[in-house]
Formats: structure tokens, sequence, C-alpha cells
């Protein structure tokens, strides 16, 4: 049954579709051309203006969503930029919507790239108040069902963000608006390209203290379950290579769509490694794809996914 590829494809358990697939963008505020992101070959931070023309190429691929993370022009300790109604995500929401409708806008939920320190919370000293913060994402989130988004995705890691941002969508009649939960997301080496795209690395300290520790799994359980009866719609596990075994624990756990995220490391990592020609680009990022699949997920956030469904549409 593995002698050629049509008997291949005859008991092939596991499938990759395009419609698996989400594309993140980084939208910058103050960008008038594309900048190159140079640790995220092909990745660009968009200017406002060509957000629609991004939103119409995914649109046309097949590729079902976009996940979109802002670069604002200021930045203060309150992240008020992050909520403001004129805000740069929340122009890129409208500009999606209009350019590509029936396109799934979705919208990370952070305050890391709003602040100028680069903690994922309001600071009291140099500890994040994770209760001080629930309210600010709160209201980013509104702000962004307001302008349009389909699905809000918290990945500040605070404690009860999910159940925080539910109940004021709820509130404020946004009950249809989803909430894509980072559940599973762990402190990891492999974020190193996403800081420098989004201009958020932490000015002191790291992230440990309210992301996961890597090396343990019960704990991302405990989390993944937590966020489940907080109202969650869609669960994720980020990183995704690496946690291919957290993918399957969630998929046990929980009938919830489940997301894997596979980060820029692990894109910069197959992006160096095809340039100079040690491996196959095609066929790694195929094989990964299945592979995060093939473990339990429903949905994939992937840099890649542009080039995988053109891969995916002329097999």
């Amino acid at each position: 049954m593995r002698r050629n590829e049509s008997l291949r494809a005859l008991v092939r358990e596991t499938s990759v579709q395009v419609t698996d697939l989400i594309y993140p963008i980084f939208v910058r505020e103050e960008a008038t051309e594309p900048e190159p992101i140079l640790s995220m070959p092909g990745q660009f931070r968009w200017p406002l203006s060509k957000v629609a023309e991004v939103a119409k190429e995914v649109s046309a691929l097949g590729i079902p969503a976009i996940l979109i993370f802002g670069l604002p022009a200021e930045k203060d300790d309150m992240a008020s930029s992050a909520y403001d109604a004129n805000g740069i995500v929340q122009h890129a929401i409208r500009e999606a919507k209009e350019a590509a409708p029936n396109l799934i806008v979705m919208t990370d939920v952070c305050v890391c790239a709003y602040v100028p320190h680069g903690h994922c919370g309001v600071l009291n000293g140099h500890e994040v108040d994770n209760d001080a913060t629930l309210p600010l994402l709160a209201k980013m989130a509104v702000s962004h069902a307001q302008a349009g988004a389909d699905v809000v995705a918290p990945s500040s890691m605070m404690d009860a963000q999910v159940g925080a941002l539910r109940s004021a969508l709820n509130q404020e009649g946004f009950k249809d608006v989803a909430v894509m939960a980072y559940s599973a997301k762990f402190s990891s080496a492999f974020y190193g390209p996403f800081r420098e795209a989004a201009d958020s690395a932490p000015s002191f300290g790291d992230r440990a203290s309210y992301q996961h520790d890597y090396a343990n799994a019960r704990h991302a359980r405990r989390e993944l379950l937590q966020d489940v009866e907080e109202g969650a719609d869609i669960l994720m596990v980020k990183p995704g290579l690496a946690y291919l075994d957290i993918v399957l624990r969630a998929r046990e756990l929980s009938d919830l769509p489940i997301a894997a995220y596979a980060v820029s490391g692990e894109y910069s990592m197959i992006k160096a490694a095809a340039e100079r020609g040690w491996l196959d680009e095609r066929k790694i990022v195929l094989e990964t794809l299945t592979a995060f699949r093939r473990a339990g997920a429903d949905l994939i956030i992937t840099y890649h996914a542009k080039e995988a469904a053109n891969w995916l549409n002329n097999n």
C-alpha cells in the first residue's frame, strides 16, 4: 500500500487543507511602504494602505482568516493606543473587512506592543499586575469587535483573561464575536524573530512569570480547562512543533477547535535552512503542517500560509 503515490493517497490518514490555515500579519502605523522583517524572510510590516491588498490576496488563495498584530505610533504605560477606536488595528480591521468581506479577521489582544516596557500587562513596580491588566484587555477586545473583528485572541497570558473578554463582549452586544484563547502559550526562545517584527521585546526581565514553563504539561492542562470554563471558543497551543504533545493533550481534553501556532522561530529556521539548500522548503513545511493536524490541530496559524496555499492548490 506504499508502492506508489496513488496507493499512499488512498490510505492516507491525515491531510492539510488550505481552509485549515490562518495567516498572521503585522501592520505598522508609521509605515509608508512594506518593511521587510530581516529575521523573517518574506514577511513584512505592512502600512495601513496595503492591508486591503493583503486581505484580497489571502482571500483569493482560499485562506479563510488573517490574524492582525498592530505596531502603534505611540506607546504609554496604560496602552491607550490599544483600545483607541482610531488605532492601527482598528483601522486595519475595517480595511480588511471592506476589501474581503468573507475573510475572517482575527486580532491579537495584548498590550506588549503598546507599552514602553514591552511586558504583556500593566506594571506595579517591576511586576506585572494581572488584575489591573484585565480591564485594558477587555476594552481592547471590545474596540476590535466594534471595528468588525470576527475573533479576538488574548495572548497576554493573564489569569482570567478569557472570562474578562467574554463578559465585556457580551455586555457590549458582541455575543457572536469568538474568543481564541492562547491557553497553552509557553515561555519560549522560538519567539525571538516575532519580538523584532512586533517591536515588543521586554525592556527588562522576561515573561516567564506569566507564560508556561516549557517543562510543564500538567500546568498547560489546567489552563486549557480554565479557558474552556471561562467561555473560550477556540483553544490554542503555542509554539507548535516542539509542543505536539500538548496539541494532542488539548485534543483529548476538549471538543473545542484546537489551533496550533507555528511561530516566528519555526518559520525562520526553515527559511534559513532552505536558503542554504539544506532542506526542501516545500516538503518540510507540508510535513510540519501535517504533523500539527496529525496531533489533533484543526487550525494552523503559520507565516507559511500563502506559500502552503499555493503548494496545496497546485498539488
